[in-house]
């Protein structure tokens, strides 16, 4: 398995990511089964906040792993604060993990359910001076972590996303994606849950605060199909769907999740 080309294959899927990056068996490593029998309310939890300026979404891209969206993270101009955090972390990319069906394609399982899709908010703290120095500290990403599940109605705030789809179809193309506030994306409810943990796609650093949000947000059948119509592979090659590209969960290995809810 060569360094760059980890997937989500059989030859080069989660199970095998360790032989190039060891940290893929570490102690912290994402996501994890939540169970609400072993998870702690803690009163002492505050709500988060967001404010996020449209004017930083800057482009829309299919990197043959996912979709992503990335923002202009060159200063607080979009920033997460709150909850579990000390200080503001600024927002980065949001991207998406999805099944080759509705039954799932989350990363993170909640009591044994597996939702259609997770979508991930990357935010990083700039105490550590780049996003390549908060990736080496334990505090450095805080990722808020929003779950998908089909219903009978569209989510009119995940259209604009699957609007560019087709403009993005095959691995390595980008389109631009302007005045974008993501904080549209957010269920009704801020209840979370919160612990610590990594990226779950290589390297896997462990320098992640997850707050993962109680409530689904919905998706209609037909967003979540066009979110499967993605190649992974580039235009001049045949269509092969970019599905299932979600990590199993990892061992807790002694970690308490808290949350914010009794």
């Amino acid at each position: 398995m060569a360094q760059a080309v980890w997937g989500y294959d059989s030859d080069n899927g989660p199970e095998r990511w360790h032989e190039n990056y060891p940290l893929a068996k570490g102690d912290k490593q994402s996501p994890i089964e939540i169970n609400s029998k072993d998870v702690k309310h803690d009163s002492s939890l505050s709500s988060w906040h967001a404010s996020y300026d449209p004017g930083a979404a800057k482009t829309i891209l299919n990197n043959g792993r996912t979709c992503r969206v990335v923002f202009d993270d060159t200063f607080d101009r979009s920033v997460l604060r709150g909850g579990p955090l000390t200080g503001a972390y600024r927002l980065r990319q949001l991207h998406l993990h999805w099944g080759s069906s509705d039954d799932h394609g989350s990363e993170h399982v909640i009591d044994g359910v597996k939702y259609a899709a997770e979508l991930h908010m990357v935010h990083w703290n700039p105490k550590h001076g780049n996003f390549a120095g908060a990736l080496k500290q334990p505090d450095g990403v805080a990722v808020v972590g929003i779950f998908l599940k089909v219903g009978n109605t569209p989510k009119p705030e995940m259209k604009r996303i699957l609007e560019e789809i087709d403009n993005i179809k095959t691995k390595g193309k980008e389109a631009p994606f302007q005045h974008f506030d993501p904080s549209i994306l957010f269920p009704k409810s801020r209840d979370y849950w919160t612990y610590h943990g990594s990226f779950t796609t290589p390297p896997c650093e462990e320098c992640i605060t997850w707050i993962l949000l109680r409530e689904p947000i919905e998706v209609s059948a037909d967003q979540m199909a066009k979110l499967r119509s993605l190649s992974k592979n580039p235009e001049n090659e045949p269509m092969n769907p970019l599905v299932d590209n979600w990590r199993p969960p990892q061992p807790v290995k002694g970690r308490i999740v808290r949350a914010s809810f009794k």
